[in-house]
């Protein structure tokens, strides 16, 4: 069977960036198992998975807008310590903020005397990503998991609640 929206994907990837670096990897680890159509992949990834079948492999590139989008400078700006109130702010934090377009994740990137230096775009923004695909298994999603946007695993829904 081949892969189109509404089916339910198994796959390992491995995802590097153009200086080789790996990003992630399930290959020694459990598989992704996903609903296609439900925007849980980003879009260049999930193009190149239509109409492949169980035991393809394939590796495909895909470029920021597709991915993770570009970076953004605007989105990086400074923030005085306070407002972190008595939160010890280290390199590398996240935080929830709320922007003029809503929540969004900020990532400390620098402190700078009494100012925090936080960047909004996604760690990945801007970035290529080079995927190794190898399909293991595609199924018809049943109606349940289609009314719940997830997959299934046995056992039924694994909502914690």
């Amino acid at each position: 069977m081949k892969i189109a929206p509404n089916t339910v994907v198994k796959m390992h990837y491995a995802v590097l960036d153009n200086d080789d670096n790996s990003i992630d990897n399930t290959f020694d680890d459990e598989p992704l198992e996903f609903i296609v159509g439900t925007g849980y992949l980003i879009s260049g990834l999930e193009e190149a998975l239509m109409s492949k079948q169980a035991g393809d492999k394939f590796s495909v590139s895909v470029e920021p807008q597709n991915g993770y989008g570009e970076r953004h400078d605007n989105l990086m700006q400074a923030v005085p310590k306070s407002m972190f109130e008595d939160i010890e702010v280290e390199v590398g934090m996240q935080f929830r903020a709320t922007t003029d377009e809503g929540e969004q994740t900020v990532i400390v990137i620098g402190i700078e005397g009494d100012d925090v230096i936080v960047d909004g775009n996604h760690p990945l923004a801007g970035i290529t990503l080079n995927f190794d695909v190898e399909i293991l298994e595609v199924r018809e999603a049943t109606s349940e998991e289609l009314e719940h946007g997830h997959v299934h695993s046995e056992g039924g829904c694994g909502h914690h609640h």
